[in-house]
């Protein structure tokens, strides 16, 4: 096993993570300055604060759907349930930029019997599948805001450098297989020519395999990954209608998608940059900072914390299910030869 993935440092960073919360809780219910903060948490709608959580639940399930229809349809719900919400926790307390999970993944698969090369593309295709929907969302929605079409604050220039951004990121990703392949086999000499040209086309084949989901209509991938980002993004909807406020939809998903952008920045759980960045783009987009700002709380609690916890649990009985059973993957082993022959 990695080292990083081993029980004692995932039980520590967990411990971290908890003491950050508490201090950002201790921090909030004492400082000086922070009063109207805490006068929107007393007046919380506590049914209204427990939905941020089943939203959040349902988009970590949504994950797993999508994770289990991407990699092997035959693996058992409760292999794929404990692998994926595993990955998600791991990606809460290592901050890889979603590698972390992906690493876990790949190594637990490969230790369930899963050919290496399968799960090499098939964690490509789940990581650009996942993406999408984000990536949509600013190229469809951003448009949508410039003309008009959404009502709210919509600040033309960042709106518009983010918009684009995302539709050239869209394009140049649909091309990358295409681009890849004019590289030659007789260019890759070395052992490190070799294995970049292993690595382009394993690559390669993981945006092929996402074009071929989307193409054969592979609903339980395709719903469960735009689930993971909707259920989210209503999470952060519910957050505000605990404190009895709202954000339009429009302005609320765009600054949402490039809120999440703070997150590539390697902090615990992405603590500090995810939530400047998503406070800054509410802000951004028209609402007030104590409004954002106790939205932005009351959905990262859930965010982190339900993540953290259940990939915990999960890891542990992925563990206990490897030590007890050779192949668990093995199911999926006739799907991944057939994958690798296309």
């Amino acid at each position: 096993m990695p080292q990083e993935f081993s029980p004692r440092r995932l039980v520590v960073r967990l411990l971290a993570l908890a003491l950050i919360i508490g201090l950002a809780v201790v921090a909030i219910g004492s400082l000086p300055g922070l009063g109207t903060l805490r006068h929107r948490f007393a007046q919380i709608d506590v049914a209204l604060f427990l939905v941020i959580g089943l939203m959040k639940l349902c988009s970590c399930l949504s994950n797993v759907v999508a994770f289990r229809n991407v990699f092997c349809r035959t693996m058992s719900w409760r292999f794929s349930y404990d692998l994926g919400m595993a990955e998600q926790g791991t990606n809460v307390l290592i901050p890889t930029g979603g590698a972390g999970g992906l690493a876990l993944g790949a190594w637990a698969l490969r230790q369930g019997g899963m050919p290496a090369e399968h799960i090499g593309r098939r964690s490509v295709a789940f990581f650009v599948l996942t993406s999408i929907p984000n990536f949509l969302c600013a190229a469809v929605v951003g448009p949508l805001l410039l003309l008009g079409v959404f009502p709210g604050q919509v600040p033309a220039v960042p709106t518009a450098v983010f918009t684009a951004m995302a539709w050239a990121t869209m394009i140049f990703v649909a091309l990358l297989p295409r681009l890849l392949g004019r590289i030659s086999p007789d260019q890759a000499s070395g052992r490190l020519g070799r294995r970049l040209r292993a690595a382009a086309q394993t690559l390669s084949n993981g945006i092929i395999d996402t074009r071929s989901f989307i193409v054969q209509r592979r609903w339980q991938a395709i719903l469960g990954a735009a689930g993971y980002l909707a259920f989210d993004i209503a999470a952060l909807a519910f957050g505000y209608a605990a404190f009895g406020t709202s954000l339009p939809v429009g302005p609320l998903v765009f600054a949402y998608v490039i809120g999440q952008l703070g997150g590539l920045i390697p902090l615990p759980g992405g603590i500090g940059g995810t939530d400047g960045g998503i406070i800054g783009a509410l802000v951004l987009y028209g609402s007030p900072l104590p409004q954002a700002a106790a939205a932005e709380l009351a959905y990262r609690a859930f965010q982190l914390g339900l993540p953290a916890l259940l990939g915990v649990v999960s890891f542990v009985r992925l563990r206990h299910t490897l030590e007890g059973s050779d192949s668990p993957a093995a199911a999926c082993a006739g799907l991944a030869e057939e994958s690798l022959a296309t």
